[in-house]
């Protein structure tokens, strides 16, 4: 078995600095493979960071509604295979067939959100709507936009991880989760706050990401009332997060 791998690694560079070179080390951010099995099945293998492994499997499993609710991912688990690291998930028996009908055989990069999909009903999936209420002030908008930063450990060494994060409705950051994929960032939050049992309607997500028809889907999906985004979104997503009431 290979040892987990590092979210962030030390590589040897050289820096242009004042009008000369000279030799340092950076911090990058690593991007591993990453299988995900149900119930020993192989369904995936994304490019991810390798970092809260089990909260991207659970995440990921409830956000593309690979089973109908978070209590049927009965365990999930991290192991390590020779080729890297694997989360094995294990769902209730009935919901297999389904995971199966949608089995994704290209590997998920880490810019790819549908990556896979066999048909255009497996990638274009509209989610039922989402409950109303919830709402921040504007000043509170504005403090979760401005501490943000303070959270993504991982980026502030590297400059190349997104961001998921979990804010209260008075604007306070409560939990971060990075990732050099959007998307990923985005499962690690969601699968976080499943495993917590935490109430995915009391807040909203801010991701430092566009608001893609992904990111759009994925929080729809599992009940998210609001997405913001710290850049534009496109007209698919906002179309989506229309007929939802995101």
């Amino acid at each position: 078995m290979s040892s987990p791998e590092p979210a962030v690694v030390e590589l040897p560079v050289r820096r242009w600095r004042s009008g000369v070179w000279s030799a340092a080390t950076d911090r990058v951010a690593s991007e591993a493979p990453v299988a995900l099995t149900y119930n020993s099945i192989p369904h995936v293998v994304m490019l991810a960071t390798p970092s809260d492994l089990l909260d991207l499997g659970v995440g990921f499993t409830v956000s593309e509604a690979l089973v109908d609710a978070p209590s049927q991912v009965r365990e999930a688990r991290l192991e390590h295979s020779p080729a890297g690291p694997v989360v094995a998930l294990s769902i209730a028996q009935h919901q297999l067939t389904q995971v199966l009908q949608r089995r994704r055989n290209l590997t998920g990069r880490t810019g790819c959100g549908v990556c896979g999909a066999e048909t255009i009903e497996d990638a274009i999936r509209r989610p039922p709507p989402v409950a109303a209420g919830g709402v921040i002030a504007r000043q509170g908008l504005e403090q979760a936009l401005r501490t943000l930063h303070s959270w993504q450990v991982l980026n502030a060494g590297t400059g190349s991880l997104h961001a998921a994060a979990w804010v209260g409705w008075d604007g306070a950051i409560h939990l971060v989760r990075e990732d050099v994929g959007r998307h990923h960032a985005l499962d690690k939050l969601i699968g976080a706050h499943l495993r917590a049992g935490a109430d995915l309607q009391q807040g909203f997500v801010l991701v430092t990401s566009r608001a893609s028809y992904e990111m759009v889907q994925k929080a729809a999906t599992v009940g998210v009332r609001m997405l913001v985004a710290v850049s534009a979104p496109t007209a698919l997503a906002v179309e989506l997060a229309s007929a939802t009431g995101l």
